[in-house]
């Protein structure tokens, strides 16, 4: 159980952020353990071969040497805690290629060492080295992540406004304790629970940066130390539904009252989703989506609010209670 102890000024510098660094990272971790996360069994299928290639080229021999199986514990610098909330990961590389050399030393000397010929090259030339990581990392990111990640994107900003309102509607509590059965608040304290550590700290002023993490899924994940803030990594509501293909069923009670269309976009909005996104799990064109949400905002039935590049729809209370009365 790690326990850390917030003062006021902790409770005012807590933020959210997504980060496309560290879904890379994750998502390497996934493919080492392909059966630890069943969910994201579509995503393998298409990655892995591709991932394999990389491999077999050498071409992320580093990033390779970087990222052990789970429970190692990986590099802090590996993946910067975002500077601000939806960085590009153009920004998390430039943050990576800055890191100081004796941070990158001392993170080697701490978790993996310097047993392989990658590893200690990035030793020896800590510059050079996170070049060549950045290269590495842009590598994995275009063969494995980049052509799904509006779909993550869309998944990990809709989670933040989320908890944002969970935030508004009930302080800092009720935003802690919605977050992941493995995070409670209690008193002034947040306790994590892990698996393979055990600690208690203070913040001191810092405060924590939340961070969603669709690869993370099933687990939570912390990163601590002098460096960077403390960094607490949870899987985003909605992750189960990230690489469904599937339409969702309207009642069709609903859908006799609204049409089959609208009603089928308020079903599929178990949380907050961009046209984009709506668009692919419904089968249908950007155009018909946002004219229907159009039409659904003007009867008070969803609201619709900028999340970075994104709008992000979310049922009001009064879809909310539709769909209950008509048994969805």
């Amino acid at each position: 159980m790690l326990n850390l102890e917030f003062s006021t000024g902790d409770l005012a510098r807590t933020r959210f952020a997504c980060s496309p660094l560290w879904e890379c990272v994750a998502a390497l971790r996934a493919l080492r353990q392909p059966a630890a996360h069943a969910l994201h069994r579509p995503w393998l299928a298409v990655a892995a071969p591709r991932v394999a290639e990389l491999r077999s080229s050498e071409r992320i021999a580093l990033l390779d040497a970087l990222v052990p199986p789970p429970p190692r514990a990986l590099p802090s610098f590996l993946a910067p805690t975002p500077a601000v909330p939806s960085p590009d990961l153009d920004d998390e590389l430039a943050a990576l290629r800055a890191v100081p050399a004796a941070d990158v030393r001392a993170e080697l000397d701490r978790t993996c060492g310097v047993q392989t010929a990658p590893l200690r090259e990035l030793y020896a030339h800590p510059s050079s080295g996170l070049d060549r990581l950045a290269g590495e990392i842009r590598a994995f990111w275009e063969a494995a992540l980049a052509e799904d990640w509006p779909r993550v994107r869309a998944l990990l900003e809709a989670d933040v406004l989320y908890r944002a309102r969970e935030q508004t509607d009930g302080g800092p509590a009720r935003l802690f304790n919605a977050l992941d059965p493995a995070i409670r608040w209690r008193g002034d304290t947040l306790s994590i629970r892990l698996v393979h550590h055990s600690a208690a700290q203070r913040l001191d002023g810092r405060g924590v940066v939340l961070v969603p993490s669709a690869f993370a899924w099933p687990r939570v994940l912390v990163k601590t130390g002098p460096v960077w803030p403390v960094t607490v990594r949870y899987p985003p509501r909605g992750v189960g539904l990230l690489w469904t293909t599937d339409r969702p069923a309207a009642p069709d009670a609903l859908a006799g009252v609204l049409g089959a269309t609208r009603a089928m976009l308020l079903t599929a909005l178990t949380s907050p989703a961009s046209t984009t996104e709506l668009a692919r799990r419904l089968r249908l064109s950007p155009g018909a989506v946002s004219q229907q949400l159009t039409a659904l905002r003007a009867a008070g039935l969803v609201t619709a609010r900028r999340s970075g590049r994104y709008v992000l729809y979310t049922r009001t209370a009064v879809a909310d209670a539709f769909l209950t009365a008509a048994g969805a």
